[in-house]
């Protein structure tokens, strides 16, 4: 591995994390915000969060997240807009999982005042079969959310979580036929996000193969380079 790169934190950083299912977004936000210093804004997180509370907004994202669909954009920009409203915002944002679609983006762009709009766009680039292999593995803790990987990453008991000895269990949307269907909604509505933020100068396409700390490294640089 090359020479590490670093990115201070003050300047802040607007970010967008773009990438099919399964790419390791979560885990590059998760990195990239606690190297930055700026909060990680999952809208995956928060709409299980509404799932699991049993809300009105859960209980209309779970019908199209069991499918493998998008959320339709006026709920996701909804919950955008108030999360980017929060204080600990103002300074910087990394946006996990939105926009997913030209008109999210569109979106994006009214509801966010001009001082803090996504300034870089990084795309991790991962092809489908690894996608499958990666999701279709993963089981998730009942009791903490805690993810594993039946051969990456497994438990030290089958079917218990190490964490706190829940029960794991595969999502609905791990299930192959759901991933498959998530690829496709990706090709079709997400992929062409990569030309728009392209003719904007703003996007910085990486490699989401190999190791978490080597893709860390590649969008480190990437941010860097995007001047974020």
């Amino acid at each position: 591995m090359g020479k590490a790169v670093v990115v201070t934190r003050s300047r802040g950083a607007r970010l967008i994390l773009l990438g099919p299912p399964g790419a390791g977004k979560g885990t590059q936000a998760t990195l990239l915000a606690e190297h930055l210093g700026v909060p990680h804004v999952s809208t995956g997180e928060i709409l299980r969060s509404e799932v699991s509370r049993g809300s009105e907004l859960g209980a209309r994202a779970k019908q199209f997240m069991d499918k493998g669909e998008l959320v339709p954009d006026q709920v996701m920009l909804g919950i955008v807009r108030e999360r980017l409203q929060q204080p600990d915002c103002a300074k910087g944002f990394i946006l996990d999982g939105f926009p997913r679609s030209i008109p999210q983006a569109d979106g994006l762009e009214a509801i966010v005042p001009a001082t803090t709009k996504a300034s870089t766009v990084v795309s991790l680039d991962v092809p489908a079969v690894e996608v499958i292999r990666r999701l279709s593995g993963r089981r998730t803790c009942r009791s903490c959310g805690t993810m594993f990987h039946e051969t990456s990453e497994p438990p030290a008991q089958a079917g218990v979580c190490d964490r706190c000895g829940g029960a794991l269990y595969q999502r609905a949307d791990d299930r192959e036929e759901i991933i498959r269907a998530r690829l496709e909604v990706y090709r079709n509505e997400t992929e062409p996000l990569l030309a728009h933020y392209r003719k904007r100068s703003v996007l910085r396409e990486i490699d989401g193969t190999g190791s978490s700390a080597e893709v860390f490294q590649r969008a480190i640089a990437a941010v860097a380079d995007g001047g974020a």
